[in-house]
């Protein structure tokens, strides 16, 4: 589970390539684990952070996505793709290729989810 950034983004690139060339044996085989590793530490890592911050977790609706991450009213789901990639498993808009994130942009996009939940709040 524990990779650095350079290890995310090689896997990130390898998975991507894989779609891209709807190879189906490397897909089968990286997917379950990029996808887990990043559920597994949002879900029992940070679970006790998101408890004491009344940010709910729970499964993500989209392919791609992490979580869904709930305070004070407001969800919102960080997700591994371009966010226009968000309603596919394969494809990205227009029928390109998927583009799953980097370790940087994906928590980025990350910290903008959270960030979001905290802007809705009432201090």
């Amino acid at each position: 589970m524990v990779r650095d950034a350079q290890e995310w983004d090689k896997l990130s690139t390898d998975l991507g390539r894989a779609y891209g060339s709807n190879d189906d044996e490397p897909i089968e085989q990286l997917r379950p684990q990029f996808l887990q590793s990043w559920r597994t530490v949002t879900r029992y890592v940070l679970r006790a952070t998101f408890d004491a911050a009344g940010i709910a977790v729970t499964d993500p609706s989209h392919p791609w996505g992490i979580a869904i991450l709930t305070a004070n009213g407001t969800s919102c789901e960080p997700l591994l793709c371009r966010s226009e990639d968000a309603g596919t498993e394969k494809a990205g808009a227009g029928g390109g290729v998927l583009q799953l994130l980097t370790f940087a942009d994906a928590l980025t996009h990350y910290t903008d989810c959270v960030a979001l939940l905290f802007d809705e709040r009432d201090y």
